[in-house]
């Protein structure tokens, strides 16, 4: 199968391009290799054929989709900063909409089959129900939220206008190799490179806050099962399980055999206390469900940064 994957060289889009190419694919990416978005060349695998340009370049993409054609879409390019968002939400919906458009009017004029979209557990904000599944109120918190349970509306209206086949896949907290240590998010990563190098960690609030951690692996491979299966269907992407910002620090302490000083900080804005989701459905529909414990991937995550240190 012919593959476009946007975002192809970041974290979580370099693994689904592995999980592809291995499952014998033929696989293209476009990345910007914005330093902001996480697409780094390292992260790229060999086979795949990258073309360097932006999603919201309408020329360019126009060009991108005529020279591969493809017959799956999988979208993982996005602005994905929660703090960005708010900060310009202008930017946000310029790349999470404006972008996501581009994506489909090519989709429909080149006569591609299907897309696979990445979209987010920032859709339900603060859940009013747990564990979370696709039927529970989607209340976003936060520009960010709100452009990709927009881009989900896109998704449902497309198909029913031009018949694009679609699979939404609403991740939870994603983790492993190749996250970005130095950004907002991944709390997993930042943590993983202090205790590394000895350094203090901040935790925020009481520490008590948890979320649902998925190892990227698992992630990819739901990608991979998207591919022919949960047509026209929204899925939650977790593990089923929360885990506390203390946990993780047990965590990483009796892997490392380490514990280094904790740094106290309060309550940020927006942060939600709770996140946990009922994969239920994936495992339905799609075949899937998490393969990797959270020990286990820790200390993967924990290897890959040793290994780049």
């Amino acid at each position: 199968m012919r593959i476009l994957v946007t975002g192809g060289a970041g974290f979580i889009g370099s693994h689904i391009v592995d999980h592809y190419i291995a499952a014998g694919h033929e696989v293209a990416v476009v990345d910007n290799l914005w330093s902001h978005g996480g697409g780094n060349l390292a992260n790229l695998n060999p086979q795949a054929q990258l073309f360097r340009a932006d999603i919201t370049d309408e020329e360019s993409l126009a060009h991108i989709f005529d020279a591969v054609k493809p017959e799956t879409v999988c979208h993982q390019a996005a602005q994905h900063s929660v703090v960005v968002s708010t900060k310009d939400p202008k930017l946000d919906a310029h790349v999470n909409v404006f972008g996501l458009l581009s994506i489909l009017n090519n989709c429909t004029r080149v006569g591609t089959r299907k897309i696979i979209f990445a979209s987010s557990g920032a859709t339900y904000g603060t859940p009013m129900c747990l564990p979370v599944d696709e039927d529970v109120m989607q209340r976003p918190e936060s520009p960010y939220g709100i452009t990709k349970m927009v881009a989900e509306h896109y998704l449902r209206y497309w198909h029913e206008a031009n018949g694009l086949t679609y699979t939404a896949l609403r991740y939870g907290n994603v983790y492993g190799p190749r996250q970005d240590p130095n950004g907002e998010a991944g709390v997993i990563a930042i943590f993983a490179r202090r205790f590394l190098t000895h350094q203090p960690v901040r935790i925020d609030w009481d520490g008590e806050q948890s979320k649902d951690y998925v190892y990227v692996a698992d992630v990819a491979r739901a990608n991979v099962q998207a591919l022919t299966r949960g047509d026209n269907e929204v899925f939650c992407i977790g593990t089923g399980e929360a885990v506390s910002v203390n946990g993780i620090y047990k965590t990483l302490a009796a892997v490392t055999g380490y514990e280094p000083e904790i740094v106290r900080a309060p309550k940020r804005p927006g942060d939600l206390y709770k996140s946990q989701f009922n994969c239920g459905k994936a495992e339905r529909l799609l075949g899937w469900k998490p393969e990797v414990s959270f020990e286990e991937g820790v200390r993967a995550t924990l290897a890959f940064f040793q290994q780049q240190s």
